[in-house]
């Protein structure tokens, strides 16, 4: 057995605690170290055992979850796993726990039925937390920056030919809605093309999220709803816990929202935005693979690869997960391996 990632419980419900203490007891690469009952106790006791990850709950007493988090980043830098309700004042709380540096989150409420799958989820999770870059930097307005990078100028393909693409096609999951933040705040309010993402989110999150960028950017920023029109400058966000594609219509291009399908593992997924984009742009998109886990957006960058378009894949550094820019880049697909901060500049050179 290889070296066990030490876990810091943070939550005031001891239910939750010993519910997610029972459940890495029975896991053999995870060792609980320690609880903690509030937010000031987190920030003590993350200091003094130097944990592998921290669960913790939004909604803390003493101090809440979200300062805890900033203090946390600020003196020990840890990952982080949030837990929240899946609320609209829950997704702006974890949204903000993000931005201060929190790496993923889950919601805390389930079904009965659904508590092996959940159980499993949480595992997954913690374990790629666990094997995540740590953020060294302080938080910023739009997350973290990586260091040393020399920027890039023109956007070409890998073999030197000018880029001129009609759509630009983004998916990200894991340390993604920071990450996009980055990106879509460098686009200018005249940016020519329109641009549609699908990031992993539950339902309740993307609108919250949407308005939260449209609120920062320069670019309108909006979730999608079903038949919208596909315009430049526009960023089109995909509905949590649906599905969205692209398609082309008498009037032109726009999107289809519709529910997922049993065995879909993920919605929105980034395969199926991806797969539309390729049949309906051929070789006019450019689409753009960021952090996350798993391999989400591989199957649909071979296919736009095949009509023709390009595939940027964000590089392992700047990444906080890298695994699907990894499948993308490790099957030959990407055009351009791209860290955080060119990804903007980059996007606003295309024309």
């Amino acid at each position: 057995m290889g070296v066990r990632l030490k876990v810091l419980i943070v939550d005031d419900s001891a239910f939750f605690r010993n519910r997610i203490a029972g459940l890495l007891a029975n896991a053999p690469d995870f060792e609980v170290i320690g609880n903690a009952v509030n937010g000031q106790e987190a920030i003590d006791k993350a200091i003094a055992l130097r944990p592998d990850v921290i669960t913790m709950d939004v909604e803390m007493p003493v101090v809440d979850g979200i300062a805890a988090v900033r203090r946390i980043m600020s003196e020990a830098p840890t990952r982080i796993l949030m837990f929240s309700a899946l609320t609209r004042e829950g997704a702006r709380e974890t949204l903000d726990a993000l931005e201060a540096g929190a790496l993923d989150f889950l919601p805390k409420e389930m079904k009965v039925s659904e508590r092996a799958a959940a159980n499993e989820q949480l595992l997954e999770r913690l374990r790629a937390v666990g094997r995540a870059r740590i953020p060294v930097a302080k938080a910023t307005a739009v997350g973290y920056r990586t260091a040393g990078v020399r920027p890039m100028h023109g956007a070409t393909m890998s073999g030197g030919r000018e880029l001129h693409p009609s759509l630009v096609a983004i998916g990200a999951s894991t340390g993604g809605p920071v990450a996009l933040r980055q990106v879509l705040t460098a686009l200018p309010r005249h940016f020519a093309l329109p641009v549609v993402v699908a990031v992993h989110m539950p339902g309740s999150f993307t609108k919250a999220y949407a308005e939260r960028l449209n609120a920062v950017c320069a670019v309108e920023v909006r979730e999608a709803l079903d038949r919208d029109p596909l315009k430049p400058g526009q960023v089109l966000i995909a509905p949590g816990g649906r599905q969205m594609t692209v398609e082309r219509g008498p009037a032109g291009h726009h999107v289809r929202v519709t529910d997922a399908l049993p065995g879909q593992i993920y919605h929105p997924s980034v395969d199926l935005l991806f797969s539309s984009v390729a049949s309906s742009f051929g070789g006019k998109a450019l689409a753009v693979v960021m952090t996350g886990m798993g391999s989400d957006g591989l199957k649909g960058a071979q296919e736009l690869k095949s009509a023709g378009s390009s595939v940027w894949s964000q590089d392992e550094k700047s990444c906080v997960v890298y695994g699907m820019p990894q499948a993308v880049a490790r099957a030959g697909l990407s055009d351009r391996v791209v860290s955080l901060d060119e990804f903007g500049p980059l996007l606003a050179s295309v024309k």
